[in-house]
């Protein structure tokens, strides 16, 4: 059998209200040389009759029927499946412009240095959107080039997954974990820390619903503290991996828990950098506390900025390299 361009990677579950729409997206791509790994993953909804009546159709998509094994298993059951050079994720309950996969190809056809590409994205439906959602819209939104995200990747998940498209052989042989935290964010992770390139495609290419029943709303795994936990897993092997001490800037809840996170795997702050005039001058887990001004005249450690506002983050940034500190070689960000 000849290869596609591209394949995509879809697990289903429970899908009957809108798998159709996804599929039609699909079907309407300006790039038509695809095929289209549906991974039902034991529905018990119409789930398997939409995608059915679809492959008879359109023999460009192949339905696999498993029990239910969870998305991690159902992900890499596909995997072998896809017999293009690049592979394109996607989310049943999620629809793709028409020209994102070939733009995506193109763009990992013009570099070949690079990994995977992802895009920018729009939640729907709109009505219902609470800030914070379309905050971290307008965060990944921002993310526009390969050192931009490699500056975020510690902040939030910095690539949509459903607009994720990798080669196959990079993803073949990482593969899919289940850690315990999010898959795409420890997928990410695991290729940013490997040394391989990432980048996005600074258009709106996917559709991203959002709802109640969101598999990112509802299982465990994907609470904040497993985020956290992920988190410092990899900055203990990477950014902190020659060293047990850092310095942290910020100690409100979100520095708290990631210095928590951190001692799990024996790394501990040499100091804490605060502006709350009560805590400068005291100690904190035998940690002193000081002032951003104080850092240029401390030992050198690497900096970890555990700051949750956007706004703040960016401040801290301006300050630290006025005080030629340079980011991701001297500090990294890391809500």
């Amino acid at each position: 059998m000849s290869s596609p361009r591209v394949s995509i990677l879809l697990p289903v579950r429970n899908a009957a209200t809108t798998l159709s729409a996804c599929l039609r997206s699909i079907q309407r791509q300006s790039e038509s040389d695809w095929q289209c790994i549906i991974i039902d993953d034991g529905s018990q909804d119409d789930s398997v009759i939409r995608a059915r009546a679809f492959a008879a159709r359109d023999t460009r998509f192949h339905l696999i029927e498993t029990a239910p094994c969870g998305l991690v298993e159902a992900l890499n059951t596909g995997l072998p499946h896809c017999r293009g050079p690049f592979i394109a994720r996607m989310d049943a309950d999620d629809l793709m412009h028409r020209h994102r996969l070939a733009m995506q190809a193109y763009v990992l056809e013009s570099h070949p240095s690079l990994a995977a590409v992802g895009c920018h994205v729009r939640l729907f439906p709109r009505q219902h959107l609470r800030d914070g959602r379309l905050a971290y819209e307008r965060w990944l939104n921002r993310i526009t080039s390969e050192r931009r995200l490699r500056e975020e990747a510690f902040v939030e998940c910095p690539i949509a997954h459903p607009s994720l498209m990798i080669r196959r052989d990079i993803l073949s042989a990482f593969g899919y974990r289940d850690c315990g935290w999010p898959e795409d964010y420890d997928l990410i992770l695991r290729l940013l820390t490997s040394g391989h390139p990432l980048d996005v495609v600074p258009k709106r290419l996917l559709s991203w619903r959002d709802h109640p029943t969101r598999l990112s709303r509802t299982s465990p795994i994907y609470r904040i503290a497993q985020f956290t936990a992920c988190k410092a897993a990899f900055l203990a092997t990477s950014f902190l991996s020659t060293t047990d001490r850092y310095i942290l800037w910020g100690y409100g809840s979100t520095g708290k828990a990631l210095r928590r996170a951190l001692a799990q795997h024996g790394k501990h702050p040499a100091y804490i950098v605060e502006l709350h005039p009560r805590r400068l001058g005291k100690t904190i887990h035998q940690a002193p506390v000081i002032p951003p001004e104080a850092l240029v005249r401390t030992p050198k450690h690497p900096v970890i900025v555990s700051v949750a506002g956007e706004q703040g983050r960016g401040e801290i940034r301006a300050a630290m390299q006025a005080m030629g500190f340079q980011e991701l070689r001297d500090f990294i960000c890391a809500a």
